[in-house]
């Protein structure tokens, strides 16, 4: 049976008119059509005249900068916001969605580039949380665990998720933790899955993992759009892929068997497919960073940052590599002051800085790109020259004397806007209104202010599009050029290897090996990651 419905999906999308071109056939009703979708907010139009139509049963590939309306357009498919104007149809039927429970209510669901689940809870219990099973005769009422955990039981089974309902998700990796998230909207009765960004925190194995179950997904019949930056992966696994440029569709129902990465990056901001990479070396002698024998230990007494001794010269660019919750998190915030450490040593230009708060870490030059902008990187709420003070309010230009000097932050908060290219009305505008591309441009320009000597990049490039990607390693490239020591984190492995002088590979909170950037493979990189082979 699978495979007459397959041959007949093959069928459908032999019939699919070629890039960029005309409608379905008429026999094919679309499993989401979007017609002429326009939002306004103040001082921009996020979406302008939209169509877009998605077959059922393909995964349709949707790419655009930040800021080219990907994410208002989803959230107003998912109920989130409504639109101007434009319709929304479902299996042939306009609907009008006033929120994410009307949307899930039509078989559509939204998996989050940033998981929402609770640690504290088993994959069950997050599962089935705000659409609990019940229970009828004489426990009527009560939640029916054991028709839940069948259930899931037997869809994790037939997608290929392989989830055990019991366990806790704070015991859960990274891939994992996504395949849950997979299974709560299909719990749930959807058809369309929404899928923001959704190998930005995985591992090579992990994302080839990840694409055998959209292969899965597809084979049953569900339909999927995939959002992503990472366009040799969207070539890799859509059926069809679509553009979105400055709020329009520029194209739609591209064959990715005839269009490659340069040409969607070509389409997507007019340019050539940027690469990571370091020229000339600029690397010196003098020691900026020489962390020794450093430990943290959880209130367990469970070392999370285990003996790491690193050194990072100026000029130089380390790079570490490691699957999420290995430590570096805490590695960070140790080095930042934000968390003590319980052995060992920070030297910062020759002095040992391991007691010293935070704001004087801030204030000797130590600057920070932390990996979540929006948890600790901005107030949302607040304006951009706001933002600009914040982590650096006892220095100039944002004070003058015991007060915040409201002219100066606001002057050097319009440089900038011009020299990082953070497009914006305007900086009385809230953080919220920006991209995420120009929220981390704005990050990068802040921490760059004051003539900092070590840079933390965190995840610097995370959920963001290919021109502000090409941005943030040309001011990594600068910052190092200008004799910075730079330590990056990153989930981005090719990143990783082209932007890095040194890199070091951390599993289970210890430094584990020091691979050659020139020569190491990012499959060879992934592997030493997860402890599965040498990368040497």
């Amino acid at each position: 049976m699978r495979r007459r419905r397959g041959a007949a999906r093959r069928a459908r999308r032999g019939r699919v008119p070629e890039a960029g071109g005309g409608a379905l056939v008429p026999d094919q009703v679309p499993a989401v059509r979007l017609t002429s979708i326009t939002k306004r907010f103040p001082g921009v139009v996020a979406n302008r005249d939209i169509n877009l139509s998605i077959e059922p049963g393909e995964v349709h590939a949707l790419c655009g900068e930040n800021g080219a309306g990907k994410s208002t357009l989803m959230k107003i498919l998912y109920g989130m916001q409504r639109p101007d104007e434009g319709t929304i149809e479902i299996s042939g039927e306009q609907v009008s969605f006033r929120t994410p429970a009307d949307a899930i209510a039509r078989g559509i669901g939204m998996v989050h580039q940033h998981f929402k689940l609770a640690d504290n809870l088993t994959v069950l219990e997050n599962v089935i949380l705000g659409a609990e099973p019940r229970a009828k005769g004489w426990l009527r009422g009560r939640i029916d665990f054991a028709a839940a955990r069948a259930r899931i039981q037997e869809m994790s089974k037939a997608y290929g998720l392989r989830v055990d309902p019991d366990v806790l998700v704070e015991t859960l990796g990274v891939g994992e933790r996504q395949r849950v998230e997979i299974l709560k909207v299909l719990y749930r009765g959807a058809r369309v899955l929404i899928l923001d960004e959704p190998t930005a925190v995985l591992v090579p194995q992990e994302v080839e993992e990840l694409f055998g179950n959209l292969r899965e997904l597809r084979a049953e019949g569900l339909t999927v759009l995939f959002i992503s930056h990472k366009l040799d992966e969207v070539l890799s696994v859509a059926d069809t892929i679509s553009v979105i440029r400055r709020g329009t569709t520029v194209a739609t129902r591209l064959d990715p068997s005839q269009v490659t990465s340069r040409r969607l990056a070509e389409l997507m901001v007019g340019s050539q497919l940027p690469t990571p990479e370091l020229r000339d070396s600029t690397v010196t002698e003098d020691v900026q960073l020489e962390v020794g024998g450093l430990t943290v230990l959880t209130p367990q007494g469970r070392p999370v940052v285990d003996d790491v001794s690193l050194r990072i010269r100026r000029g130089e660019i380390v790079g570490l590599a490691g699957v999420e919750g290995n430590g570096q998190s805490e590695l960070i915030e140790a080095i930042m002051g934000l968390r003590s450490a319980d052995a060992g040593t920070i030297v910062f230009g020759g002095e040992d800085i391991a007691h010293w708060p935070t704001r004087r870490r801030r204030e000797a030059g130590i600057a920070y790109i932390p990996e979540d902008r929006h948890r600790h990187g901005l107030v949302l709420e607040a304006s951009l020259w706001e933002n600009r003070v914040l982590g650096h309010q006892t220095q100039r230009p944002n004070v003058r004397g015991p007060w915040v000097d409201r002219r100066g932050a606001r002057r050097d908060t319009t440089r900038i806007v011009r020299e990082y290219d953070v497009r914006t009305p305007g900086i009385d505008v809230p953080a919220a209104a920006l991209s995420g591309g120009n929220q981390q441009k704005l990050i990068v320009g802040r921490e760059m202010s004051g003539e900092p000597h070590l840079l933390i990049a965190a995840h610097p490039t995370r959920g963001i599009d290919v021109g502000a990607q090409a941005a943030i390693w040309d001011y990594l490239r600068q910052a190092r050029a200008d004799g910075l020591a730079v330590l990056l984190i990153s989930a981005d492995l090719e990143e990783l290897i082209g932007m890095s002088d040194t890199l070091h590979v951390i599993l289970r909170g210890r430094l584990v090996a020091e691979v050659d950037p020139r020569t190491v493979t990012p499959e060879e990189l992934g592997s030493a990651m997860t402890g599965a082979g040498d990368p040497a």
